[in-house]
């Protein structure tokens, strides 16, 4: 027979009306709406709206901690009261099946990728408290709304999520199940001693009103020698009528479900066929971008206080891929952090090109060469380099984290096409020789910020002199070697750009003559400059001193 909720007793009742009248307190003294509210915490929408709800369960002690925080209240007291609720509150009768109630779970314990940390306080040594940003509602996100919807009403539901790394499928599972955490509906993750044995042997005894949670479901269904058994188990429990109801969420990588959905050959053995007849009909394909709705939700979200949000629109609001990008920055922190000196010395140079103008593709020879100095004499990191220490650090920072993404990942420059009847520029870029590589761009904006006040050392500039061979770089390079006096190198970088066919370059040769009074010296390269360019490319973009209505490049005075 089937368990029913339990009402809440009357000292749960009176907990909880202090908790939540203290909040809504501070909700009013703050001025927040709660949609802002959730974006400033990290919270889900759903999550805060129950907190505040009064016929709702005792909030989970994570979130009366993050509504403390931003609320500005003793999360001390909160906190207890939180927990002599909960103390007292009511569990299913009979349930005394695996998991715990939903609200007792910490949505990182349940394998949601951690996008960013807080301070949790401001002391000094206080312990960094991971958080989640605001949660951007997609087209999947109704079906998993729905399929809860029915569990609530008391049918058993299996939804599995398919889609690549990092597209955000356990974090919508989480979401999807905030509303069952108020109706005191508890979860079950199987995973100890391994993933595949806790499942078989505790499946007969999950009881009503319970979430299965198959995070990365192929531990569970792709196991080769149980993996049958548990797809069994799990139909067994979502068509028992005494069994009812349940909600099975599970994740899988598109390359596990076409495995378990190819059909084998005449004659060969079937290893998936109750894998197969499982999913039939029961998943559920998340698209691996942001459509520009959902892109429009997340800047609302960042408008309103999201700062994670905010940081990944700014890299990944042309592509969309904002879920890779939240879930892989802070792995690459990490690995930027924690690599090996040579790892970190190549990263570091490349973080200053990309801040003073070099283009995305960086040439291996470049990076090899201009690490050389940014490793550290006193701690002996040059001492202790090998012969291969180059090949070794570009191996370890192509690794990939989270999302597909790498700190530093060897790429392809795209060919420039020109439609029939373009002419060809009088000046073609050379190309750089070998291979080249892109850092991430979590990494390129960290460089931008942490790294705006530093110099790089010389080894960077003689490296980009004997390397770089495209005139925008080493352009952008002079000018960035006049601005820190590195003049000689400012000289002969402007050089080799006009020696590579860019006239543009003597307008910077010129410059640092006109700063050093030699007037007619300056001059004369700037006529020159001028006339080169009047031939070349007579584009303001190229030349910052404007053009006459004729076209012709003017000078930066009569």
């Amino acid at each position: 027979m089937r368990s029913e909720p339990v009402p809440a007793s009357g000292d749960e009742l009176s907990e909880c009306t202090e908790l939540r009248e203290r909040l809504t307190d501070g909700l009013a003294r703050a001025r927040l709406a709660k949609t802002q509210l959730a974006a400033r915490t990290g919270l889900g929408r759903t999550t805060v709206q129950e907190a505040f709800r009064t016929d709702a369960p005792a909030p989970s002690a994570e979130t009366v901690a993050a509504l403390a925080r931003v609320l500005r209240l003793p999360s001390a007291e909160l906190l207890d009261l939180r927990r002599t609720a909960a103390e007292t509150g009511p569990e299913r009768a009979g349930n005394s099946g695996p998991g715990k109630p939903i609200g007792e779970w910490n949505p990182h314990d349940l394998e949601v990728h951690p996008a960013g940390i807080v301070s949790g306080a401001s002391q000094q040594g206080a312990v960094a408290e991971r958080v989640l940003p605001g949660y951007v509602p997609r087209g999947h996100d109704r079906v998993l709304a729905d399929a809860a919807a029915d569990a609530a009403q008391g049918h058993s539901r299996m939804l599995v999520l398919i889609g690549t790394s990092s597209t955000g499928k356990t974090r919508a599972c989480w979401e999807a199940v905030q509303p069952l955490a108020a109706q005191g509906w508890r979860l079950w993750h199987p995973y100890d001693p391994t993933r595949a044995e806790a499942a078989l042997d505790d499946l007969e005894g999950v009881t009503p009103y319970t979430v299965v949670w198959l995070n990365e479901a192929q531990h569970y269904l792709g196991n080769p020698q149980t993996g049958e058994r548990i797809a069994a188990a799990l139909h067994t429990l979502l068509t028992h009528p005494d069994r009812r109801p349940v909600l099975i969420l599970g994740t899988l990588w598109p390359e596990y479900a076409n495995q378990y959905a190819a059909l084998p050959h005449t004659g060969t053995p079937d290893p998936h066929s109750r894998v197969r007849e499982l999913l039939a009909g029961r998943t559920l394909t998340v698209p691996d971008t942001f459509d520009q709705e959902a892109l429009h939700y997340a800047a609302t979200l960042a408008h309103n206080g999201d700062r994670l949000l905010a940081d990944t629109l700014t890299r990944a609001h042309t592509h969309g891929r904002i879920t890779q990008d939240l879930a892989g920055a802070p792995e690459l922190l990490r690995r930027y952090e924690h690599s090996t000196p040579a790892a970190q010395a190549v990263l570091e140079a490349a973080m200053d090109a990309r801040r003073l103008g070099v283009g995305l593709h960086l040439p291996q020879t470049f990076l090899a060469d201009a690490a050389i100095d940014y490793l550290n004499d006193h701690d002996y990191e040059y001492d202790e380099l090998t012969e291969d220490w180059a090949e070794a650090a570009f191996a370890e920072l192509a690794r990939p984290v989270h999302g597909k993404q790498a700190p530093l990942r060897r790429t392809n420059a795209r060919p420039r096409r020109r439609s029939p009847g373009v002419p060809t520029p009088a000046t073609t870029p050379v190309s750089a020789a070998g291979p080249v590589f892109r850092i991430a761009d979590y990494l390129e904006q960290h460089g931008r910020g942490t790294r705006r006040a530093l110099c790089p050392p010389s080894s960077f500039w003689a490296a980009a002199h004997a390397h770089l061979a495209h005139p925008d770089d080493l352009n952008n390079l002079a000018n960035a070697a006049k601005n820190r006096s590195r003049l000689q190198w400012a000289y002969h970088l402007a050089r080799r750009a006009f020696d590579a066919g860019d006239a543009l370059a003597l307008a910077i040769l010129a410059e640092m003559k006109k700063e050093a009074g030699d007037r007619e010296g300056a001059e004369a390269l700037y006529r020159r400059a001028a006339d080169a360019g009047n031939r070349s490319f007579p584009s303001e973009e190229r030349w910052p001193y404007g053009l006459d209505p004729d076209g012709t490049p003017t000078l930066p005075w009569p």
